[in-house]
């Protein structure tokens, strides 16, 4: 067995690329197929490019189903990278549910959108807990969301956007057994990738 030098072993760590870096995250998308997914509206709204889900088209969802069909995650801990290019808005959705069509009307969205006219901004739960702040547009941002105990936590980059928010009357849109995953494909004028998708099951 070869044995690499501390250093690399450090370096790979940094970059994320030996497992003892995220002890206990799993990855739900292959980089290569949509096995485990399964989109809702426009079909070509999403493609596979490079390693990332592309989306771009009329809204549509690409839903995380799992190899069995019914993929739910009650606390949690979501991490993936997200780019924007120029003008582009979407989002990631958690604690919702499938559906053929239309917006998910269950869960929340956590706000994907720099230079889009929409002022809601990257990193917010969407009409909740609102980010004015943009972020950059063709640089992967780094999306870390948590749920534990009926608690949110959303940071971007390591910058916390949404900080120990817990839902009460009719913001508490949090499922009692949990929901699953989904990304947006906005409209025809934006594009957005995602890719990197791992979870950590904290229940």
């Amino acid at each position: 067995m070869t044995k690499l030098p501390l250093l690399a072993i450090a370096g790979l760590l940094i970059a994320g690329l030996c497992p003892a870096a995220e002890e206990g995250f799993v990855s739900i998308f292959d980089g290569k197929t949509f096995d485990g997914w399964k989109i809702s509206g426009k079909q070509e709204a999403f493609k596979v490019e490079d390693g990332a889900i592309v989306a771009n088209g009329t809204p549509s969802h690409c839903f995380y189903m799992g190899k069995e069909g019914d993929a739910k995650f009650k606390d949690f801990e979501l991490r993936l990278e997200v780019m924007t290019k120029p003008n582009s808005n979407g989002g990631v959705y958690f604690h919702t549910q499938w559906q053929e069509q239309g917006w998910p009307g269950k869960g929340y969205e956590v706000q994907v959108n720099n230079t889009q006219k929409d002022w809601r901004k990257s990193g917010g739960l969407y009409a909740v807990v609102d980010n004015k702040e943009p972020f950059e547009d063709d640089t992967w941002m780094q999306y870390v969301v948590r749920v534990e105990d009926g608690v949110i936590n959303v940071t971007i980059n390591g910058k916390q956007l949404v900080k120990d928010f817990k839902p009460e009357g009719k913001q508490d849109k949090l499922a009692k057994d949990g929901g699953t995953f989904a990304l947006q494909a906005h409209d025809p004028g934006s594009t957005v990738l995602y890719k990197n998708i791992r979870v950590k099951a904290l229940d």
